[in-house]
C-alpha cells in the first residue's frame, strides 16, 4: 500500500481546515511539493461542493473519501472503508489519533520528517482527545497554533507552507504575518471564555452551548475545560440559521458533540455519532468527537426546507432523549 500510494501523481491535496488537516497537508507537500492545496469541510465534500477538485490526481485528507479521488487518508470512525467500497481509490485508513500520524507513518521512511516528531505528539493529543485540561489551558505554542488556523485570512495555507519548509512552530508564531493574528486571538480567547460561560446550560450532565448566528465557533476542549467535572460531554450549536453551503461568510447551522476527555480519558460513556447521524445522514466523525447539520423537522421527521430556530429546539429535544437513555 505504501509503495502504491507514493507512486501516485498527486497534483492536488484537499484537506480539512483544522490543525490535523493542515499538518497532514504539510507532510504530503514534502513528497508532492507542487500539489495545489484546497481546504474543505466534511459537509462541503458530502454536499458535492468539492466535486470539481476531484480526480485521480487528488489526495483527500482528514475528510470522507470521495469516489473520484486518487488517494484517501483518514482516521474517522464513520469514514472507515468497507468491503463493498470498490471505486478505485487507494485508501489509507486506520484507527489513529490523527490523520497527520497516518501521513507521517506513510512517508517517514522516504523523506525527512524528523522536525515534526514532537509536533505530531501534540496533534495526536489535540485531535485524538488525549490532551489534559492543564495542557489545554497552558501557553504551549501548539495550543496557540491550533487556535490560529483560519482559511479565509490565508493563515491556514501560510502555516501549512511554513511547516512544509521546516519552520519551527515558535518561529511561525513570531512571523510578521502571524504575530498580529496571535495577539488578536489571545484577546478573543478571553472574550470567548466570557461568552461561553454565560451561555452554557448543563442538562443531565450534557453541557449545551448555543452560538448560532453569533459568528463564533468553539470546540469541546474549550467548553469542557470551563465546565470541568460537571459534564460527561458537550454539545455546541454554531453556524447561521437558514444558511446553506456556498454562501459567503455564512455556514449552515450545525451541531458538534464532544466527550469530556479531561474526565473520561479512555473514551466517553456514549457513542456520540448516534446523535450526529440521527437526522443527518452525512453527519459523523468519532464516537467521542463528531458533528452534523441541524435538520428541518416536521412531527419528528426530517423535511426539505430552510432550517429555523424551532428546528434547533426540535433537534436538541431528540438528542437529549437519546442521551438520557445512555
Amino acid at each position: 500500500m505504501v509503495g502504491e500510494s507514493l507512486s501516485l501523481d498527486i497534483r492536488r491535496i484537499v484537506t480539512d481546515s483544522d490543525l490535523d488537516g493542515v499538518v497532514t497537508g504539510a507532510i504530503l507537500r514534502r513528497w508532492w511539493p507542487e500539489a495545489e492545496v484546497v481546504f474543505g469541510h466534511p459537509g462541503e465534500l458530502r454536499a458535492g461542493l468539492l466535486d470539481d477538485y476531484m480526480d485521480r490526481h487528488t489526495a483527500v485528507c482528514d475528510l470522507p473519501r470521495h469516489p473520484k479521488c486518487g488517494l484517501s487518508i483518514d482516521h474517522h470512525q464513520s469514514n472507515a472503508p468497507t468491503e463493498h467500497d470498490d471505486d478505485g481509490v487507494i485508501v489509507v485508513w486506520r484507527q489513529a489519533p490523527s490523520a497527520a500520524r497516518i501521513a507521517y507513518d506513510l512517508l517517514v521512511a522516504n523523506t525527512d520528517l524528523s522536525d515534526l516528531t514532537d509536533m505530531l505528539v501534540w496533534v495526536d493529543k489535540l485531535d485524538g482527545g488525549g490532551i489534559t485540561r492543564e495542557e489545554f489551558r497552558s501557553d504551549h505554542p501548539m495550543i496557540w497554533l491550533g487556535r490560529l488556523i483560519d482559511v479565509e485570512s490565508g493563515l491556514a495555507l501560510h502555516i501549512l507552507e511554513a511547516l512544509q519548509q521546516g519552520v519551527s512552530v515558535r518561529n511561525i508564531l513570531s512571523d510578521p504575518k502571524v504575530a498580529p493574528a496571535l495577539a488578536k486571538r489571545r484577546r478573543r480567547q478571553e472574550e470567548m471564555d466570557t461568552v461561553i460561560s454565560e451561555s452554557i446550560k448543563v442538562v443531565d450532565r450534557l453541557a449545551i452551548v448555543r452560538l448560532e448566528d453569533r459568528g463564533l465557533r468553539s470546540n469541546g476542549y474549550h467548553i469542557t475545560a470551563l465546565v470541568g467535572e460537571d459534564c460527561d460531554a458537550c454539545l455546541v450549536v454554531h453556524g447561521d440559521v437558514g444558511a446553506s453551503f456556498g454562501e459567503e461568510d455564512r455556514y449552515p447551522v450545525s451541531a458538534s458533540f464532544y466527550t469530556n476527555s479531561f474526565l473520561h480519558t479512555t473514551g466517553g460513556i456514549y457513542d456520540l455519532t448516534k446523535l450526529a447521524t440521527r437526522f443527518d445522514s452525512d453527519g459523523g466523525g468519532h464516537a467521542n468527537a463528531c458533528g452534523c447539520r441541524v435538520q428541518a423537522l416536521e412531527n419528528g421527521a426530517r423535511v426539505s426546507r430552510v432550517v429555523t430556530n424551532d428546528d434547533i429546539e426540535g433537534n436538541l429535544a431528540v438528542w437529549l432523549e437519546m442521551w438520557a437513555e445512555r
